[in-house]
């Protein structure tokens, strides 16, 4: 069995490389060939180029690398027309990946296509769902109530769970050891902030986290912040928050064996009393690690309006969403404003207990205890083959 994979951006490679590692288990000798990162690689790919490439958000970093972004499209295309895989699967970055399926689809209509991780049509863009359907025959979604969406546009939909209940989490003690590791009193309250991990996403949000939080220690001098990063932007990072005010801890991973560098970001997530961070799935990790959590994020000023005047939801928060409840006080757009995040960041730290049984929902209803998400895909992406006779 071949497997042709493509991947875009660290999210999809974690993703990627548990579905190569439930392949394994369930079709021995199983070949993968595509795009992908390092965790992909180590399960067994060689990637046609560095994934790092396709690592980009938002129309305002699409537009200046259109040409090269286009050159690898063309190539990864045929690529996978050369091989003729027993199933495409594209995951995440819609951008690309589902681009690459409707060139596949083109110059070979009876290619098996899977696109791993189902795109928020039930958030904007809904006919995202209709367009997307001639092109893949089936979806592998994260979130349980995604399925119905993909089915009315005549796509397959699995509901897999999502890979953050797999995650290992830290325990008391080793929220202890951080603490005293970095100098951070027991009963110190302990807020994490997290800008985001792309360049656009750190340079605007940095700010407006470092002013909501200097408004918040003017009221709570007794506040530590500590600002996890990962490798490629710690420096970035580290002149963002310079002029934070409280001595900001960074978690800086560079020259740092990768495995403890990520022990110490758990450790750092269920140390914490509460954080302040960007829309996405960071929100998911806090819930696991039980942390109360304020939401703000904003773009660039195309994107922002774009999105905007296209939002289906009043919440984009996933523990608002999985757990239908708007527990989770969030800041988008116009409204992730320091003087708006401050006075929510303090009540969470007073009150945080209230996000509690969201969060634990949301942790269950994403599959926890149940079968990791990597071996569900896995089964389903066989099931999906099985059901055509292939």
């Amino acid at each position: 069995m071949r497997i042709f994979l493509v991947a875009g951006e660290p999210s999809g490679d974690k993703l990627g490389a548990a579905l190569m590692a439930g392949l394994k288990q369930l079709a021995p000798g199983v070949e993968f060939h595509g795009v992908g990162g390092p965790l992909m690689e180590a399960e067994g790919m060689q990637s046609l180029f560095p994934m790092a490439e396709l690592s980009v958000v938002g129309l305002a970093e699409i537009l200046p690398k259109y040409f090269k972004l286009k050159r690898r499209l063309d190539e990864t295309v045929a690529a996978a027309v050369d091989l003729a895989p027993d199933a495409l699967i594209t995951i995440d970055s819609p951008e690309f990946g589902l681009r690459v399926a409707r060139g596949v689809r083109k110059l070979s209509p009876a290619q098996h296509t899977v696109h791993y991780v189902a795109p928020t049509v039930w958030a904007w863009r809904p006919k995202r769902a209709q367009k997307m359907a001639p092109d893949i025959d089936q979806v592998l979604a994260l979130l349980p109530f995604e399925p119905p969406h993909m089915e009315a546009a005549g796509m397959r939909c699995d509901f897999v769970g999502h890979p953050v209940v797999a995650e290992p989490r830290a325990d008391a003690d080793a929220a202890a050891e951080f603490r005293a590791a970095h100098g951070i009193a027991p009963d110190a309250p302990l807020v994490l902030a997290l800008p985001g991990s792309r360049r656009g996403e750190i340079t605007k949000l940095a700010p407006i986290f470092g002013e909501a939080l200097a408004r918040v220690i003017k009221r709570r001098p007794e506040v530590r912040v500590v600002v996890p990063t990962v490798e490629a932007r710690a420096e970035l990072a580290a002149e963002m928050i310079a002029d934070w005010p409280g001595a900001p801890i960074l978690l800086d991973p560079r020259g740092r064996d990768a495995g403890e560098a990520l022990a110490e970001k758990r450790a750092a997530f269920t140390a914490a009393d509460a954080a302040l961070a960007a829309s996405g799935t960071v929100s998911l990790e806090l819930a696991a690690a039980d942390t109360p959590m304020v939401i703000g994020y904003d773009g660039p000023w195309l994107s922002r309006v774009y999105v905007t005047r296209l939002l289906l939801v009043d919440t984009v928060t996933l523990v608002n969403l999985v757990s239908e409840t708007r527990a989770v006080p969030e800041f988008i757009g116009k409204a992730c404003r320091a003087e708006t995040i401050a006075p929510a960041l303090l009540e969470v730290l007073e009150n945080g207990g209230a996000q509690h049984a969201a969060m634990r929902l949301t942790m269950e209803r994403l599959g926890l205890g149940q079968e990791a998400p990597g071996l569900r895909a896995a089964r389903a992406v066989l099931d999906g083959l099985d059901a055509l006779g292939r």
